[in-house]
């Protein structure tokens, strides 16, 4: 089989060579010149270098037009990317899902307005054009978010305090968000009303409509919290049967019906509220946690699907609901102290060396402060994955962690500035 992957996330996220066969599969990795170089030097493939300038779909359709060839796979596990593959798969009649369906799960309105139909509860929301013929359009009071249809890691995500208040920082062009004050593009937006409770997010895998593997855990602070510099994890919790049914009629709703998943739902009560999937693995350290608990590594599972194979029956047995550790991972942010340095954590010994604590992943002394919001290990200030005997144990110890920690950074000096700018961009 001719496999083409627009390859954009680090290979040791994905390791690709657990769910493709290289040997028997011809495989070529489609990417930006940093992305290629995350590549095993001893994978068998092709490696084709991208300017990265234009959409990856253009730029294969570039490629393509100029070097012609087939291929019997189009596909990307990049969040970013899902909609180039669709559209390079319809544009070459590749097997596979194609951009209606994958919109679906990438258009925040879309998705609520199905999730809305199929009977689950919602936001209450409206397309930010809508809002913008006046703000008695929106049917709720108090505070409301403002966020892009498409968007990830709450970036150009504000809070305002109702509908008119988000109305007048629009219209008078200070919202906040360049795309919206100095590009005007409200199309790309929406507004819903803010739920209050605690957020979680289901994370498995789907074959042919049928859940074969779910987890559930809690996020301890929020996307958003984080944005703006604060500390955030998740700890995996219990499932009921209710869960899992509410679970599988969202994914149906959304058309989520092969490879990974990653749903968001507010705790309302006793009510889940939704609020966003993806189809494709969660980020963070979501994946590996996912396996230390069941086995199961959710991108190799996901490839074998997106091959055609039938995986249903080959996955390994759930562990021991008795005897079985629960999980969480955590990550520092750094991306709000860009133009520092990192010089160290305080805080940190305590955790660093505790039983608990299954990886601790800090920044090297020296590094500079990334310069976009990212929950990458080796990017952010600290990442790592805690492991206790119960959901509350791993909540408590994280939110210790927490209230523990402290990132100390400084300025480069100008001798040593251009350093840092290259070490930024390698």
């Amino acid at each position: 089989m001719n496999i083409l992957i627009l390859h954009r996330i680090p290979y040791p996220k994905i390791e690709y060579h657990r769910g493709i066969d290289h040997e028997r599969h011809d495989v070529t990795y489609f990417g930006t010149g940093a992305a290629l170089a995350t590549l095993p030097a001893d994978l068998r493939c092709t490696r084709v270098e991208r300017p990265g300038e234009a959409t990856a779909s253009d730029e294969a359709s570039a490629w393509l037009a100029a070097e012609p060839r087939t291929f019997d796979r189009i596909i990307s596990m990049s969040e970013y990317e899902l909609l180039d593959a669709a559209r390079l798969r319809e544009r070459y009649g590749v097997e596979g899902a194609g951009v209606a369906q994958v919109r679906l799960a990438r258009d925040k309105v879309l998705m609520k307005s199905a999730v809305r139909t199929a009977g689950l509860r919602v936001p209450r929301f409206l397309p930010l054009t809508e809002l913008l013929a006046g703000p008695e359009r929106a049917d709720w009071s108090g505070p409301t978010v403002l966020k892009p249809h498409s968007g990830a890691s709450s970036v150009d995500v504000v809070v305002f305090d109702g509908p008119a208040e988000t109305y007048e920082a629009i219209t008078a062009r200070r919202s906040g968000v360049t795309e919206l004050d100095e590009a005007g593009r409200v199309g790309d937006f929406e507004v819903e009303e803010f739920v209050t409770g605690p957020i979680r997010h289901f994370d498995g895998l789907v074959e042919r409509g049928r859940v074969l593997a779910l987890g559930a855990s809690e996020y301890l602070g929020t996307c958003l919290d984080y944005a703006r510099g604060e500390p955030m994890g998740s700890y995996q919790i219990e499932l009921t049967d209710e869960t899992r049914d509410w679970v599988a009629r969202a994914l149906d709703a959304v058309r989520v019906h092969d490879g990974c998943f990653h749903l968001e739902a507010i705790v309302d009560g006793e009510e889940l509220v939704f609020l966003e999937v993806g189809n494709r693995v969660g980020g963070a350290d979501v994946a590996a946690t996912f396996e230390l608990a069941t086995g199961i590594h959710l991108p190799s599972w996901e490839l074998r699907i997106l091959l055609g194979e039938q995986v249903g029956d080959l996955l390994p047995a759930p562990p021991d609901p008795t005897d079985r550790s629960w999980y969480g991972w955590f990550v520092h942010p750094g991306h709000h102290l860009s133009g520092h340095v990192f010089e160290g954590l305080d805080g940190a010994e305590a955790f660093r060396t505790a039983p608990e604590a299954v990886t601790w992943q800090e920044l090297a002394v020296g590094a500079p402060m990334p310069d976009h919001i990212t929950y990458g290990a080796h990017e952010t200030a600290l990442a790592g994955i805690a492991r206790t005997a119960s959901p509350d144990a791993t909540r408590e110890w994280m939110a210790r962690l927490f209230a523990s920690l402290r990132v100390r950074t400084s300025r480069p000096s100008p001798t040593t500035e251009p350093a840092v700018a290259a070490a930024a961009r390698a």
